[in-house]
């Protein structure tokens, strides 16, 4: 299925179509402020079992994050953090970064595995926050880019829709996506670090 929304104001009966497949154990495809993500809720073991083997990855060893609504959602899923990476994070949320903090109890235990940290984003893209919120929980958040491999059907909603068709349950067409990651920034360090520049510069 694709569905097309639109960022400025997100129709709310495709929004329930979205809602209706992630409460189903189904994946969705969705656009963020960098790359297009793969997605479902990560409450469904299932499903994100289903994704970690499309990427040929073990969950608890992956990098793969996943999405917050905004900080307050954030934090139901992190241990309490310091003054310096709070307002980091408020003055570059949302915005094209992942930041890696250290995770709580809530966090799903197959995403922890030994490492006993998180990637959470919150991406300035009102689609994907809006459905965030109304679902309640965090989506998986994987991209469909291939950083060997850029080419056209990483930021052509449609022609994402066509490779993933047998795959994902459900395309959000958001417009055209970027082909430049996000920027992940190591916040369980003493000073936090970049450990991989992408799209976006950090105010610090």
């Amino acid at each position: 299925m694709l569905i097309k929304l639109y960022e400025e104001n997100p129709n709310q009966r495709e929004i329930e179509k979205v809602l209706e497949v992630l409460r189903d154990g189904g994946i969705i495809i969705y656009p963020t402020d960098t790359v297009y993500g793969i997605g479902c809720d990560i409450t469904n073991v299932k499903a994100v079992e289903k994704i970690a083997h499309y990427k040929k990855v073990q969950i608890e060893k992956s990098n793969m994050s996943f999405i917050c609504s905004d900080l307050s959602h954030l934090s139901d899923y992190t241990k309490p953090i310091s003054n310096t990476v709070f307002k980091l994070l408020k003055r570059n949320l949302p915005g094209p970064f992942t930041f890696i903090l250290e995770a709580n109890s809530n966090v799903p235990k197959y995403f922890k595995g030994k490492k006993k940290t998180v990637g959470i984003r919150v991406p300035d893209n009102n689609i994907i926050r809006e459905i965030v919120r109304q679902l309640g929980n965090p989506i998986l958040s994987t991209s469909v880019y291939d950083e060997d491999t850029v080419i056209e059907y990483t930021t052509d909603p449609e022609l994402i829709h066509e490779k993933f068709d047998d795959f994902a349950d459900l395309v959000i067409d958001g417009g055209y996506g970027d082909n430049v990651p996000s920027t992940v920034i190591d916040c369980t360090v003493d000073l936090p670090v970049i450990i991989r520049q992408g799209k976006g510069i950090v105010q610090e």
